[in-house]
């Protein structure tokens, strides 16, 4: 039953904020960047939340410290929602996401170990825990922004996360997080319909826009970090790595180039990787699949990574080695 409300709240959420959103503004316009048709409502993360809210007072004990985690995913979407209409400056957004940052840490969840990246010694990182929880809530927000480029592939790849981590979590016999990632993803069921024109067309299309994005972003790394680093802890930091490879090594492949360049890492270009999968001759829908055949790839290899218990450090080794291949084919497909 829970299921089935947290579904078609998020239906429900989608129908009224997508009528809303042109009469207020809230809608996503065509520029030299974004290439789209018409004025797209920005609703997505509305959605979402909605989802989350019904989720919140319907079972409220599924995931560690879930009344907290509610609190800052709606600070993170009001914000979020004000920056798609108004464009905030930055330092609104970091203030907020270090607020999240805090009220999450407060409840006893932070990135207090990377595990044993080391041969036979576990890398724990004591009061610079504070730096790097905010430093990973940071860089996952922003890997699931900037890899929402193309219909449909923000959605794909956070079911995939969380898909990947609802599995982990049952494999491992955790009941209530695995049921809460099962909802997370029936909650994007919704969004991804809409935005890939599957009901109503053009007329229905939303967008997830900053706000949804910024959600995401920050439910994926309380769950990550519920799943590497509390008492609910199922996987090795390592294997995380794998479950969010796709917007990971995208962010970081993009950072590195622009800062090489000399330009500002958040300065936009059309060089992320569905941009680059494109110049290769593929479609955007080819582009989609593509990526959401890669993402579950990687997702599996942490899975498998995880069950045959390979040594942190190996998988650790693997995953950068892949990322050392995708950053040099990258840059000589972004330079063509």
């Amino acid at each position: 039953m829970a299921f089935l409300l947290v579904l078609l709240s998020a239906l429900a959420g989608l129908a009224i904020a997508g009528k809303t959103a042109p009469v207020i503004g809230l809608v996503d316009k065509p520029n030299a960047r974004k290439l789209h048709q018409g004025q797209i409502p920005l609703v997505g993360g509305i959605s979402l939340w909605v989802a989350m809210s019904v989720l919140q007072v319907t079972n409220p004990a599924w995931l560690p410290h879930q009344p907290v985690f509610w609190v800052c995913i709606s600070l993170l979407l009001l914000v979020g929602v004000l920056d798609d209409k108004f464009d905030l400056p930055v330092l609104p957004r970091v203030i907020v996401q270090a607020s999240a940052a805090g009220l999450m840490m407060n409840q006893g969840l932070g990135l207090w170990t990377l595990g044993e990246i080391v041969p036979g010694y576990t890398v724990t990182l004591g009061s610079l825990c504070y730096l790097f929880t905010l430093l990973a809530i940071w860089a996952s927000i922003n890997a699931f922004n900037m890899v929402d480029g193309i219909d449909g592939l923000l959605g794909g790849l956070s079911c995939v996360t969380f898909g990947a981590l609802g599995y982990l979590f049952f494999h491992h016999g955790n009941d209530d997080v695995w049921q809460w990632c099962l909802a997370l993803v029936l909650a994007l069921l919704p969004y991804l319909a809409a935005n890939l024109g599957l009901v109503g067309g053009i007329k229905r299309k939303v967008f997830m826009g900053d706000a949804g994005s910024t959600v995401i972003g920050f439910a994926a790394v309380w769950l990550l970090i519920v799943a590497t680093q509390s008492d609910e802890a199922v996987i090795t930091p390592a294997t995380a790595l794998w479950l969010i490879a796709v917007p990971l090594a995208d962010m970081c492949a993009v950072s590195l180039r622009r800062l090489r360049s000399g330009t500002s890492p958040f300065r936009p270009d059309r060089g992320h990787i569905h941009h680059i999968v494109m110049k290769c001759g593929f479609s955007s829908r080819q582009t989609l699949g593509i990526l959401l055949v890669v993402a579950s790839g990687c997702a599996v290899t942490g899975i498998v990574f995880d069950k045959t218990a390979v040594p942190e450090w190996v998988s650790l080794l693997l995953f950068l080695l892949c990322f050392a291949a995708w950053l040099r084919f990258s840059s000589r497909v972004y330079r063509r």
